[in-house]
């Protein structure tokens, strides 16, 4: 017996005999029914654990910093407080995984990932565990998970977070339909954006986005939206709407892609310069400013949401050429406002302005 209790005490930390969650000890009892009274309520034998989070949406833009409404209480209220283990992760969509956020016991805690240095719970009051997230990235929208453990009882809620944006086509420079979905990502990457969801495309296309190139989405389908139906989009005889390919294989399926950017942290301009430049000449021109050359994803959000109009075309850092229009006018492309492209002229023979990006 004295045997036996000095092996048990003997295991290492990271044995899988005793449980452990991110270096937080979750004891056995947790999941062990045997501790459960006959009602299914946990052992307060009547007393209910309710834990109250947001129905509705909460939207925000990148770089601002969101609380996550999440608060707790019994149902009979307890004269006395109670210990409680507090767990929050980002639910997993579109096939990625879940992702640890915080957990907290008592004036213990630990952040994860990305979010580690990020977040920590409000306790602005008791039984309010709401959580605190600084500088939001493109990445942080979702839904959020809430969970509250008192023993053997354990209620949680669900918070959506959404982020105010633009929705963007983009495809590279050697094309149209030319990307897979891993390429599809990495080129909404490096124009400072993310992949879209099916929800961002759909609220785009309510605000009025007509495109009739099919785009991958961030669920791994193929999808594009029409306002205006026409025979080339999939004929008159269909409503407008968004047009589905549904999912598409992912090595070998090639499209372009829909990108999602928020508002930015800095700002881009137009830079007044005497002469017409090269692309080698305008990445130069921003530099000597103080600044680089502005993203596509940057440009769109300037233009969203800083009301940016320029009548003039210039340079973009994946060598594109576009102008962004807020209030159309004569000479100054269609009649809808938007962000007008010359595609991707040579970039040592043709000579334009550029747009510069600069971070506060």
């Amino acid at each position: 017996m004295m045997l036996v209790l000095l092996i048990v005490f003997l295991l290492p930390s990271g044995c899988p005999g005793l449980p452990f969650y991110n270096g937080f000890y979750y004891g056995n009892v947790m999941n062990d029914r045997s501790y459960r009274n006959g009602n299914g309520e946990g052992f307060f034998n009547g007393v209910k654990l309710v834990v109250e989070t947001p129905e509705d949406p909460l939207f925000t833009h990148r770089g601002a910093n969101v609380t996550l409404p999440c608060r707790y209480h019994y149902e009979p209220a307890l004269t006395s407080s109670r210990p409680v283990r507090i767990k929050w992760w980002k639910l997993g969509e579109n096939g990625a995984p879940e992702r640890d956020v915080l957990v907290a016991i008592g004036l213990r805690h630990r952040s994860f990932g990305e979010f580690r240095g990020r977040v920590h719970l409000l306790q602005e009051k008791e039984q309010d565990v709401s959580l605190v997230i600084r500088d939001l990235r493109l990445q942080d929208y979702g839904r959020y998970r809430c969970e509250v453990i008192d023993g053997l009882e354990d209620e949680s809620g669900v918070v959506e977070l959404e982020l105010r944006g633009v929705v963007f086509p983009y495809q590279p420079p050697h094309g149209r339909y030319q990307l897979n979905f891993q390429e599809a990502q990495l080129a909404c990457e490096k124009q400072d954006a993310v992949m879209a969801s099916f929800e961002q495309l759909f609220r785009a296309w309510e605000e009025g986005l007509d495109w009739c190139n099919a785009g991958w989405l961030l669920d791994g389908t193929v999808q594009y939206p029409i306002t205006l139906p026409r025979q080339p989009c999939g004929g008159h005889g269909l409503a407008a709407g968004i047009r589905s390919y549904g999912e598409r294989h992912e090595r070998l399926h090639r499209y372009d892609v829909f990108c999602f950017s928020s508002s930015v942290t800095g700002r881009v301009y137009y830079l007044e310069h005497p002469e017409k430049m090269t692309l080698a000449e305008a990445h130069e021109a921003c530099q000597e400013d103080g600044a680089r050359i502005a993203k596509v994803g940057q440009l769109f959000a300037a233009w969203k949401f800083y009301g940016l109009d320029r009548c003039d075309a210039g340079w973009l850092a994946d060598g594109s050429v576009r102008y962004p229009v807020t209030r159309p006018r004569p000479n100054c492309g269609s009649l809808d406002p938007g962000v007008r492209s010359f595609g991707f002229p040579d970039e040592e023979s043709r000579k334009y302005g550029v747009y510069c990006y600069l971070q506060n």
